[in-house]
């Protein structure tokens, strides 16, 4: 059974988080999720990602952002960042994106919880014809639901 890590770097990422384990639910992938800080709590940061046996790590963390670099220094499996906004957002979108050679961390966008869900999806797909197939209906369901929007709005408006 595919399995996805979320660390948060605090409790109010918790927003954030929700919006990957919505997607993770409907997908059926099972899902941890935790408290740690990359600089408050870095021996528990490294016991919870050595002890883990998740295909995948999401990392959250707003400011500094360490989490994510953090995480993927102690381990090999990927590791998907998830900048927080705040008032330091532009800090917090380069620490996640800016990492040195030989430790990547995906990236996706502020608050990106929902990103970050599909993403890890995506990559554990590749190993997983089921989970591919779910990702397509869901991309389907996803352009339908624009084509609707689309019909609705030259309804309304007019063309």
């Amino acid at each position: 059974m595919r399995k996805v890590f979320i660390i948060m770097g605090s409790k109010s990422d918790l927003p954030v988080a929700e919006k990957a384990t919505v997607l993770l639910r409907k997908f059926d992938i099972n899902y941890e999720i935790s408290v740690a800080s990359a600089h408050r709590t870095p021996e528990r940061v490294r016991d919870i990602v050595e002890r883990s046996d998740a295909d995948v790590f999401i990392a959250i963390a707003g400011l500094s952002a360490a989490l994510p670099g953090v995480v993927a220094a102690h381990t090999c499996k990927p590791v998907i960042g998830v900048p927080v906004s705040g008032g330091v957002n532009l800090d917090a979108l380069l620490s996640v994106v800016q990492m040195p050679p030989g430790i990547p961390v995906a990236a996706v966008g502020l608050d990106r919880g929902d990103n970050a869900a599909i993403l890890a999806i995506e990559m554990m797909s590749i190993a997983d014809p089921a989970l591919s197939a779910k990702m397509k209906e869901y991309r389907k369901e996803m352009a339908e639901k624009v084509e609707a929007d689309s019909e609705q709005v030259v309804s309304d408006v007019g063309s």
